[in-house]
């Protein structure tokens, strides 16, 4: 990974620890991957929102929003995606560092650029792969934009899912049926996991 030159990293006086320990839960990356319209963004939000109940510090990464300005000069090539996840990966580990629990969904369909951002953070287990498990046919009766109706008639190229592959987590950290299950199901499965992880607190 190439880095600026002429650069020396400032080591800051308060730590992860220290704003943790403030927060009175953990930090770590919530890496929500699958299909477009899987469920990922939605549950994301649904799961701040639980959390933020709870009176936790965090912040959602969302692949639309954050193409309108970080990524807004990136296109949907392989190149263009892997740049897209490397950016996103050094802002979620920046948030991780803050003591945030940082929750990200973007569709990231390769194996290797979720990997990459899994060795950016401090340890491995900061980064927490959930794939949001949803079928295709379900993916696209979800879909209130049409790209993929658009993407089959050709008039979109590099469509993941349809002319772009999708290379599904071989270990992911969580699997959720998104697909199948009621939203509070999905979320009740999130939160159980980061206590038993201990990144939060039971109630």
């Amino acid at each position: 990974m190439s880095k600026s030159s002429n650069t020396v990293w400032h080591q800051a006086t308060i730590t992860r620890s220290n704003r943790e320990q403030l927060n009175r839960h953990g930090s770590a990356i919530l890496w929500f991957t699958g299909l477009s319209g899987s469920g990922k963004s939605t549950l994301a939000h649904a799961v701040e929102d639980e959390l933020y109940r709870r009176g936790c510090r965090t912040t959602v990464l969302d692949g639309d929003n954050v193409r309108h300005g970080l990524c807004g000069d990136l296109g949907f090539s392989e190149i263009d995606r892997t740049e897209n996840i490397r950016r996103i990966g050094q802002v979620a580990t920046l948030f991780v560092d803050a003591g945030v629990i940082v929750l990200t969904a973007f569709i990231s369909p390769f194996r290797i650029d979720r990997e990459r951002v899994r060795m950016m953070v401090e340890r491995a287990e900061d980064f927490i792969e959930i794939f949001c498990d949803c079928p295709l046919e379900v993916c696209e009766q979800r879909d209130v934009k049409g790209l993929y109706q658009r993407a089959r008639k050709g008039e979109i190229a590099d469509f993941t899912g349809i002319s772009s592959p999708y290379e599904q987590p071989e270990k992911p950290d969580l699997v959720i049926d998104t697909g199948h299950q009621e939203l509070s199901a999905c979320v009740s499965e999130v939160i159980s996991y980061l206590q038993q992880r201990k990144l939060i607190p039971a109630l």
